[in-house]
């Protein structure tokens, strides 16, 4: 009865680490599907979306300004807002959050 006991309380310790381990993993694979992945996705999106950007191109900016753009170079842009030809701002390529291509006529 004893031995039986004994090997009983030795058995108990791995199983409580396995499970303890297979919670990590279950708790890991969750936030690679829920908070890692989604990340990836955005950014490929947002860097597909800049490398397309053209002159011409009607742009809303992070700040909620709407503008067209009018020269590209390889991390800025100089973007004119408004019907004022005079509005001429040169930005990031990092502070565009929309972009809609020019109509091809």
């Amino acid at each position: 009865m004893t031995t039986v006991l004994t090997t009983a309380a030795e058995a108990s310790p791995t199983a409580g680490l396995i499970s303890m381990l297979i919670s990590f993993v279950i708790l890991g694979v969750f936030f690679y599907f829920i908070i890692i992945k989604p990340q990836k996705k955005e950014q490929k999106r947002m860097s597909t979306m800049l490398s397309s950007l053209e002159i011409g191109d009607s742009v809303l900016t992070n700040s909620g300004f709407y503008g067209v753009v009018i020269d590209i170079t390889d991390d800025t842009v100089i973007v004119e807002f408004g019907s004022n030809k005079n509005c001429r701002i040169p930005m990031q390529k990092s502070a565009i959050a929309q972009v809609e291509k020019a109509n091809q006529q």
